[in-house]
């Protein structure tokens, strides 16, 4: 496979956990090509950031200039790819600085809000430019969301328990909120009340949203990312969890999303979309 056939991509976060999995990922994969890393950590500025993310030189230095990355992918003769895995705080104008490039964004950053994700729906379309957020990349969550959606059928409560290191910026995470918009769309009000409630402190019964579904979140050291999604009912618990002890588990996911997104012509929310 020659050079011009490879799809150029972008990691921005490249220093981080996951921006570091990336990196070894990208470079791994015959069909693409690394043009830049960025990230705003001054320790790691103009290092190779294969030494960086411990797979070997590859010549490509750690910047903090988006833009002039975003640039260079444009040069190329396939489209490029940002895959974006920095923090909620900046997340939405990454995406829109990439669609405004005409770089398509792969999008690991959860924290996106309802406004921002369709104003960032409604700019890719217009752009014609595919854009995929995904709030989690591993096939097992997407199996576990699938099976709860079919356990919902037969169960009238639920909550949603999530459970992430402690430097996760956000809360809830994107994953469980995923989860319970799967759960809300289907056209019932779930945990119907028994008895008169009272929070005796606020937010003890976790967060609540649509359908009356609560989420729990929980951030320890020595955590990485887990969740559950506990079904009850008279005289049973089903209980569906999903456990992460390698961040090396979401890159199959994150490859098959670089390669769907330069498929596509607007903005796809969910890696199940494209399973």
């Amino acid at each position: 496979m020659t050079t011009d056939s490879l799809i150029p991509v972008v990691v921005n976060g490249a220093a981080g956990k996951m921006g570091r999995e990336v990196i070894k990922a990208v470079a791994q994969a015959e069909d693409m090509m690394l043009v830049g890393a960025v990230d705003h950590n001054q320790d790691y500025l103009g290092k190779d950031v294969g030494e960086i993310a411990g797979c070997g030189a590859l010549e490509v230095p750690i910047i903090d200039d988006l833009q002039s990355i975003l640039v260079l992918a444009t040069q190329e003769k396939i489209q490029g790819v940002m895959v974006d895995f920095t923090h909620p705080d900046g997340v939405y104008e990454n995406v829109r600085s990439a669609i405004a490039y005409g770089v398509r964004p792969v999008v690991g950053t959860t924290g996106l809000t309802e406004e921002q994700l369709k104003d960032l729906a409604e700019f890719a379309e217009k752009a014609s430019t595919g854009c995929l957020i995904v709030p989690n990349f591993s096939i097992g969550m997407v199996l576990l969301q699938q099976a709860a959606v079919q356990a919902s059928q037969y169960f009238d409560h639920v909550e949603i328990l999530e459970l992430h290191h402690n430097q996760k910026a956000d809360a809830p995470s994107g994953t469980a909120i995923k989860t319970a918009q799967m759960l809300s769309g289907l056209g019932k009000t779930y945990n119907p009340p028994v008895v008169k409630e009272t929070e005796t402190i606020t937010g003890a019964k976790g967060a609540l949203v649509d359908d009356n579904i609560r989420i729990h979140s929980v951030r320890l050291p020595g955590l990485i990312a887990h969740q559950e999604v506990i079904f009850g009912a008279k005289g049973e618990i089903y209980t569906l969890r999903h456990d992460t002890s390698d961040r090396s588990c979401y890159m199959a996911g994150v490859l098959l999303s670089i390669r769907q997104v330069t498929q596509l012509q607007s903005l796809v929310y969910g890696l199940e979309k494209i399973l």
